[in-house]
């Protein structure tokens, strides 16, 4: 049986610590779901089909690279609801500090409750990416800050794109 993990988020900008994450889970399974979550009550920067073509360009290379299949969704419901309906029994989760443990342990706990055949699996963030926040990038680069630090190229060009037009 063929072990399916998926990483849920919203990926508004993909960052280098969801690369990082990303470069970790592709050898903890045989498929990567990168998901998107689609909440009605946010507003993302980028639009649905930006971000899933943002996600396939970055995220494809580097599981082909480890010999991992790869695929992109996205979802409005559930995390574990989406992870089922995918086949997926390892939910992966990054981890850049104490704060986010904390945090991601009560959603790892409520998830196991939910769906007992899902296995959260934390990745912890390499050094260098774990100041690393989507949230933080849109800030600075609406600001007109240099981001290229923290994003893959082609994302520091797409959001150069979408806030100057």
């Amino acid at each position: 049986m063929p072990r399916i993990a998926i990483y849920p988020g919203s990926f508004d900008p993909v960052t280098n610590g969801h690369l990082d994450v990303v470069s970790h889970a592709v050898h903890l399974c045989d498929k990567l779901i990168v998901s998107i979550g689609i909440q009605p009550n946010k507003k993302p920067l980028f639009s649905t089909e930006e971000r899933l073509a943002m996600v396939r360009e970055v995220f494809e290379p580097v599981a082909k690279k480890a010999g991992c299949q790869f695929d992109c969704s996205t979802y409005e419901n559930l995390t574990v609801t989406a992870a089922k309906a995918v086949g997926a029994t390892i939910m992966i989760r990054g981890l850049r500090d104490g704060t986010d443990l904390d945090y991601e342990m009560q959603i790892a706990g409520m998830n196991e409750t939910m769906a007992p055949d899902i296995h959260t699996v934390f990745t912890p963030a390499s050094v260098g990416v774990r100041m690393i926040t989507a949230t933080l990038i849109r800030q600075i680069s609406a600001m007109g800050g240099d981001v290229t630090p923290f994003v893959p190229a082609s994302v520091a060009r797409s959001l150069k794109a979408k806030l100057s037009g």
